[in-house]
Order: structure tokens, then sequence, then C-alpha cells
């Protein structure tokens, strides 16, 4: 689908790892772009995807409702992919991903703006997990504001850029033994551009108003049968050692100190107890991916163009080694 020259979507998160995603979908859809972004100085990185003059990152910020409103003044509409890992400061779960979406939706009612919300497939208000909980707040807001919002639930993201495949590649080149929290727990990893491209399918307009969209990729993994694809695709062999979790639970609360890729806080060990996979409802009313129409890309298709980085040959490597 082509867009109306004048058509303008506001994109609040649209810097970060799925943020320049659907910044690209949606500018080779031809809508004109306006990114808030707290740093605006530093999403240069943008610009490249889209035309001159399509794209115009502009400064806001969710905890402050005014830059919201300024951010998508005009727009017809408006996407909220912000969130967080980890809370840092002012920075905490329920600052960006419930009382956030508040703002966004409220200001995008006011406004008349249609709203994409990108939530997460681990969505629970009585969830142990504070993620998931401030995601469950988030989505329950913005439903309270834009009854007709659709509201999207992307299992695991992968994709060049993520923090997930990323960092088990990583400490597999430096450490001998890499431990697992979640061995059995079961996701359904999905490419972070077919999340992109059902972003952009529901600001055409394809997706049905008030729905709630689950996304997963083709295929159900365990944690450990994903480490062990990045393993055999970047030609590393660290012994797996699954800690049980109230071990596990135990070193996070000293390893949120970490940095990097070490980092490991309890919140995370939390939702690592739960399955992260499409519900039967969702498939039953064809609110996924496939029923977008789009055929999720696999993660044993995908990984080798990114993780190749991570072999002891690089780009040159044989057979995964």
């Amino acid at each position: 689908m082509t867009a109306p020259l004048d058509t303008l979507v506001t994109v609040f998160g649209g810097s970060g790892f799925l943020g320049r995603h659907v910044v690209r979908a949606l500018c080779k859809r031809d809508y004109r772009l306006r990114v808030g972004v707290r740093r605006p100085e530093l999403a240069g990185h943008l610009q490249p995807l889209g035309k001159v003059s399509q794209i115009n990152p502009v400064q806001a910020n969710i905890r402050y409702p005014a830059s919201v409103e300024a951010a998508m003044r005009g727009a017809s509409v408006v996407v909220n992919l912000v969130g967080i890992l980890t809370e840092s400061g002012a920075q905490t779960f329920d600052a960006v991903q419930a009382e956030g979406a508040r703002v966004i939706a409220e200001a995008a009612s006011r406004i008349g703006a249609r709203v994409v919300h990108v939530s997460a497939l681990g969505a629970n208000p009585d969830s142990a997990s504070h993620y998931a909980r401030a995601k469950a707040a988030g989505e329950q807001a913005v439903r309270a504001a834009v009854p007709s919002a659709t509201i999207i639930r992307p299992s695991v993201v992968f994709g060049p850029e993520d923090q997930f495949t990323n960092r088990f590649a990583a400490l597999a080149r430096i450490l001998p033994v890499l431990p697992l929290v979640g061995a059995e727990t079961r996701m359904q990893p999905v490419y972070v551009g077919d999340v992109a491209t059902a972003v952009a399918d529901a600001v055409d307009g394809k997706t049905q108003p008030g729905a709630t969209y689950e996304l997963g990729g083709p295929d159900v993994m365990t944690m450990r049968q994903i480490v062990e694809l990045v393993l055999a695709t970047t030609g590393r062999d660290p012994l797996l050692l699954p800690l049980p979790f109230p071990l596990a639970k135990f070193e996070s609360y000293f390893l949120r100190f970490a940095p990097g890729d070490f980092k490991l806080t309890p919140d995370q060990v939390e939702l690592l107890r739960s399955d992260n996979v499409v519900s039967e409802t969702a498939k039953a009313a064809r609110q996924t991916l496939e029923g977008l129409g789009v055929q999720p890309e696999s993660m044993s298709a995908v990984l080798s163009s990114y993780l190749w980085r991570f072999r002891k040959t690089g780009q040159f490597a044989q057979n995964g080694a």
C-alpha cells in the first residue's frame, strides 16, 4: 500500500532496535514520519531509511505530556514502540510502559488519531514480573483512552541489533561455560522485520479495530534450543549449564549490577519462568502474522546473516566454524 503524501505518522521510540525497522517499513509505504525521541541529535541513523525530508526527529519525552502532544500535532496515526528491558533511574517500568502508554494514548485521543501500541506477549497483570505487569497496565491504559487501538504483542524479537541472540553469541565467545536460565521455557522467536511489517499493516488500517495481535515466528523453541542454534551458527561450543530458578534468582541480585551482556536482573528471571508463545485464541481469531498475510521468517534462516561476526574466522567461515 502507498500512503497519501500528506499522511503524517508520529512514531515514539523510533530510534531503537524495533523502531528503525518500523521507520524503514513506513517510509517504503510513503508515509511522512515524525519520530519522537529524547535526543533528536542522536537519531541521525534514521535519515538514510527514507527520502529527503520524509523523516523528522523531534524532541519528546513520554514523562513530559506537553512534549508528547507537540510531537503528534497534525498526525493521523500514532505508533508507540517505547519500552525498556531493565530499569534505570527515572526510566522505570511503570513510568515508561504504563504511565507513558497512557500519556501517548490520551494525547492521541484528544486529536482523533488512530493508535498502534506495541506491547509484549508476556503482558500479564498477575505476573510476578514487574515488566510484564507494567506492559499489561499500559495495554489497559491504551484501551481506556482509545478503545479502537490496535495492540501488537510480539514474542521474543530477534534481528541484527537485538539484545538476545547477540548477547548469547558474545558470551559464548569468552566463556567456557554458559549459564542458562529457563532452559526449558518455550518461546516463539519472531524476526524484527516481520514485526515491523505487522506494525506498518496496522498503520495502513489492515488490522481489526480494537483487536490484539500476537506475533510469533514459525517455530516454538525452548531457551536451550535457541542457544544451541546460536552456538551452531557461530561455531562456538561452551558447556551449557542450566540453572535452577532459585539459584538464578539468588545470583541475579548480584548480576543486576554487572556490565553489558553479563547483566541479569531478578525481574528477568521471573519472566523466564513463563512460556512466551502465541495463544490458541489468537490463532483462531487470525490475529497473528499469518492472519495479516505475513509468512514469518525462521530463526535458523536469519541468524547467519548477522551472527557471522562472532565466528572465529568471520564471514569466511565454513560449515558454521
